[in-house]
């Protein structure tokens, strides 16, 4: 697997002990920053958050937890602490992009990303080998939910509700956390989803184009589904005068300029926000407490292709495999470009209006809206993009304290695993991220390659970055991890005396 075995290269721990020192907390709960406070862990769960003094006042060191024999301090005033970010859409990277999960698992990890949902991959033997390996810390490595492609490693299309409900039970067996649809004839889907629910699992569906016109969101919601990504089969429940997407009369899914100009333009086919459709639509998902995985970031490219492209961390941090995957491509899923322009831009960001819309009216309704990057496709980097997921969902319109809940609390009670990680507090697992800079200000700050700042020296110089990553009380020195990044693709580019090329300049 390419994989580097020994944890303990890159962070340290597990301790007996370890105390996080005079640190702001900013919790995924939704509450205010507060501090200082000393954090103490022990056997890796939470024994005591301790408030040990005011803003600018000196501690009174008397009033402070003590230190056991052999425990470890961590000094972290000036600094901040969050629960570890949750990826609800994470592939471990793929065998076209050329992206090994040692490289994935690294760059996540340096951004804070503690917990993975991996909605369907390389296999889930291939899969369930990580999350083992992660489970025991011999890789650096989120942990991992494994969800299985529906109909992944059976010897024959599933074809029948029997066939489907076998399946479901197999894949349960195996130990998957759940499945990951993509659409299938409704009696299949319904047997499917029914079979996973009595069996307790979770499960999350992209409604492809293929099978979304008889079978949307709503449908998938009413049959147990409970978590829906990206947002096909959303504006398709929201059809009041069709029940099929306008396409052009020459369209061709497997043309994905095709499949992805025309996407751009759906939105506008769905009910005006706030009217009655759009009202019920909405009011019957989040009764169902049904979970929405935007996803936005994935598809910002179609409303600013040079944005996405140009990203700074392209250059030091992206291997040249998935470099030439990124490109113009008429097989590669992702590459659309065929003839990408300012029309297509323009409908995509009215797409991205009325998506944010609904998807901002929801979690003020009660709904919950989790965080998920796909990265790996369309110029979007592991861990760089899961940031970026959370600048989208500040245009979106969440506050910045609702956007790190979306990160944290909300992707874990999808998981159902609330009761132990997604807010810093007594008896749950030790699993923070340490920054030097204050992200409710500026989400920025969270990227490898932190934010511009001018100095009142006027020097320009970059701040932030994730400093410690925690996972399972191991302290992970992130941007020890990023530096590893740079070696592997450094390394992948002397190898091939490669260099980074905009679309369609030659060498």
């Amino acid at each position: 697997m390419g994989l580097q075995l020994k944890a303990q290269e890159f962070g340290e721990g597990p301790f007996s002990q370890f105390i996080i020192r005079g640190v702001t907390l900013i919790n995924g709960n939704g509450s205010p920053p507060r501090g200082p406070v000393d954090i103490v862990v022990e056997n890796n769960i939470i024994k005591d958050i301790k408030v040990v003094g005011y803003p600018g006042v000196p501690i009174d060191e008397s009033k402070r937890p003590k230190l056991k024999p052999g425990g470890k301090e961590i000094n972290a005033e000036r600094k901040y602490i969050l629960p570890g970010f949750v990826d609800m859409h994470g592939h471990i990277g793929g065998v076209a992009q050329g992206a090994e999960a040692d490289y994935v698992f690294k760059l996540w990890m340096a951004h804070g990303i503690t917990t993975v949902r991996e909605p369907s991959g390389r296999g889930l033997d291939w899969t369930m080998k990580l999350k083992r390996s992660s489970e025991k810390n011999e890789i650096v490595a989120p942990r991992i939910f494994a969800y299985t492609g529906f109909g992944q490693g059976s010897n024959e299309p599933i074809s029948s509700p029997e066939m489907a409900r076998n399946w479901v039970r197999e894949n349960a067996k195996k130990g998957a956390d759940g499945i990951k649809f993509f659409g299938a004839a409704p009696d299949i889907m319904a047997a499917a989803l029914d079979e996973n629910k009595k069996l307790g699992l979770r499960s999350a569906c992209h409604h492809a184009q293929t099978d979304v016109a008889r079978w949307n969101v709503l449908n998938s919601a009413r049959a147990g589904l409970t978590s829906m990504e990206h947002w096909y089969g959303l504006p398709e429940a929201l059809f009041e005068d069709k029940t099929v997407q306008h396409y052009p009369l020459d369209y061709n899914y497997q043309n994905e300029q095709d499949r992805f100009e025309e996407a751009g333009k759906l939105w506008k086919q769905a009910a005006k926000p706030y009217s009655d459709h759009w009202n019920t639509v909405m009011n019957e998902l989040i009764a169902l407490d049904f979970t929405l995985d935007p996803t936005f970031n994935i598809y910002e490219a179609s409303r600013d292709l040079q944005r996405a492209r140009r990203a700074e961390w392209h250059e030091e941090y992206t291997l040249p495999s998935l470099w030439r995957f990124y490109q113009p491509s008429k097989i590669s899923h992702g590459s659309y470009w065929h003839d990408w322009g300012t029309e297509q831009e323009v409908a995509w960001r009215e797409n991205y209006r009325l998506w944010m819309t609904f998807i901002n009216e929801y979690k003020n309704r009660g709904g919950r809206v989790t965080t998920g990057s796909d990265s790996g496709f369309i110029f979007q980097l592991y861990g760089f993009a899961y940031v970026r997921e959370l600048e989208l969902l500040r245009e979106a319109g969440f506050h910045p304290l609702e956007v790190i809940r979306s990160a944290t609390l909300n992707g874990a009670e999808a998981l159902g695993v609330s009761d132990k990680i997604g807010t810093i507090e007594v008896g749950k697992l030790a699993d923070f991220v340490v920054i030097d800079e204050n992200p409710l200000k500026n989400i920025k700050v969270l990227y490898g390659t932190g934010a511009v700042r001018l100095t009142e020296d006027n020097d320009v110089v970059r701040v932030g970055g994730v400093r410690y990553t925690i996972k399972d009380g191991i302290i992970y020195d992130a941007k020890k991890l990023l530096a590893d990044v740079k070696r592997m693709v450094d390394e992948a580019k002397k190898k091939e005396n490669f260099k980074i090329l905009q679309p369609g300049v030659k060498q």
